[in-house]
C-alpha cells in the first residue's frame, strides 16, 4: 500500500523525532495572500522602509505566516487523523524570515495520553522550523487529540510533559538590529506606546469578520494542511467542516490591530487554546486583556504580554460561573509582543 493513512494515536511513541517533509520556500506572494485573507495592516510587516528605519534590512513576514507553514509541514504526521488541536505553550520566534528563505520541520514527541474513552488520546510535540541554512526561527509546543485507529491497543504509559505557564520575558528574542527608536507612529497607525497601556486594561477591537467556508480551505491549503477536519465534510459527525484554529488566530491578531497596531511582531506564544469550534458563517470579533510588560535591551523596544481572545458574541466575558469558556469563545491566546517604549 503505497498511499499514506496518517498516524493514529498508538503510532507514537515518547522520544520519537519526525522530520517533516516538503521544505518550503516563502516569498512575497504568501504575504499578498495573507494580507487578501485577513485584515493585516502592520507596518513593520508592510512597507520595507518602515522596517528598514527600525533597523531590519527589510519587511519580514508576518510572525503568523511562519508559525502556519512550520504548522502545515507538520500535519500529515501529526494531526492527519486529529480530532481537535488543543493548545499551545512555550512558543519563541527565534529570528525573522524573508522572501527568499526556506522553512523546514520536525517534530518530537514529549508526552502521551490515552483518553478514557479509549477511542482517542492526546499527543504531545515540541515542533521546531528552520531556514535553508538549519538556524532555527520558530518553537513551540502543541497538544493534539488524535483518533485510535484500534480501540483495543494497549494505552502507553502516560507521560505528561512539564510546560511552563510563560516565556520569561528575559527569554524573549529580539531580532538582530531592531531599533524602535526613530519609530514613525503616524506611518504605524495609532500613537500609543507601551507606556500607555495599563495592566488588566481590556481593549475592544470592535470590528469583526465573518468567516466563509471558501476562503478558510483557501487559507488552510496556503499553509499545506491537509488535516481531513478542516475539508472533508463527512469526516465530522455533525457533518461540518472544521475552521482550522490558526485561522481564527490570525483573523484575531489581524483584528486587534484596531487598538493594538503598534503590537508590530510576536515574540512568542505562552500558551493558547482553541476553545470552542468554528465553522462557516460565524462572525468573529476579538478582544485582548494586557497582562504584563516588561523592557528588553533594543533600542526603544519594550514587550508587552496580551491575551488575545477571538469570540462570536460581544463584550469581555471568558469564562461562565462553571470556570469553562463560555462558548461563544473561540480562542484564548496568550502571547508577547514587541512595542516601542
Amino acid at each position: 500500500m503505497k498511499t499514506n493513512e496518517g498516524r493514529f494515536f498508538e503510532d507514537y511513541s515518547v522520544g520519537e523525532v519526525i522530520r517533516h517533509a516538503v521544505p518550503r520556500t516563502v516569498s512575497g506572494g504568501e504575504r499578498a495572500l495573507y494580507h487578501a485573507l485577513y485584515p493585516a495592516r502592520g507596518a513593520l510587516y508592510s512597507s520595507d522602509a518602515f522596517a528598514q528605519a527600525c533597523g531590519l534590512p527589510a519587511s519580514p513576514l508576518d510572525d503568523l505566516i511562519v508559525f502556519h507553514t512550520v504548522f502545515g509541514k507538520s500535519v500529515p504526521d501529526i494531526s492527519l487523523n486529529a480530532v481537535a488541536n488543543l493548545g499551545y505553550a512555550e512558543g519563541r520566534f527565534l529570528r525573522p524570515v524573508y522572501p527568499g528563505d526556506t522553512l523546514s520541520s520536525q517534530s518530537e514527541v514529549i508526552g502521551l495520553k490515552q483518553n478514557s474513552n479509549g477511542k482517542t488520546g492526546v499527543v504531545y510535540v515540541r515542533t521546531t522550523g528552520t531556514n535553508q541554512r538549519g538556524e532555527p526561527v520558530l518553537e513551540y509546543v502543541r497538544w493534539v487529540m488524535v483518533r485510535k485507529q484500534d480501540p483495543g491497543a494497549p494505552a502507553p504509559q502516560t507521560v505528561l510533559p512539564a510546560l511552563s505557564m510563560a516565556v520569561a520575558p528575559a527569554d524573549l528574542v529580539v531580532p538582530q538590529g531592531l531599533s524602535f527608536a526613530r519609530y514613525d507612529f503616524a506611518q504605524a497607525g495609532e500613537r500609543y506606546r507601551l507606556g500607555d497601556y495599563a495592566l488588566g486594561e481590556i481593549i475592544e477591537h470592535v470590528d469583526g469578520v465573518t468567516v466563509e467556508e471558501a476562503e478558510h480551505m483557501l487559507a488552510t491549503r496556503l499553509w499545506q494542511n491537509t488535516a481531513k477536519v478542516h475539508f472533508d465534510a463527512t469526516f465530522r459527525p455533525d457533518g461540518q467542516r472544521l475552521i482550522y484554529g490558526g485561522h481564527v488566530i490570525s483573523l484575531a491578531r489581524a483584528l486587534s490591530f484596531n487598538g493594538l497596531a503598534n503590537a508590530q511582531m510576536i515574540a512568542a506564544i505562552n500558551g493558547g487554546a482553541h476553545a470552542n469550534p468554528c465553522h462557516s458563517g460565524m462572525t468573529v470579533r476579538a478582544w485582548s486583556e494586557v497582562l504584563d510588560k516588561a523592557e528588553t535591551g533594543a533600542p526603544g523596544v519594550g514587550a508587552i504580554r496580551l491575551r488575545l481572545v477571538a469570540t462570536t458574541g460581544s463584550g469581555s466575558g471568558l469564562r461562565g460561573d462553571d470556570g469553562k469558556y463560555r462558548p461563544e469563545v473561540l480562542l484564548d491566546l496568550d502571547y508577547w509582543a514587541l512595542m516601542p517604549v
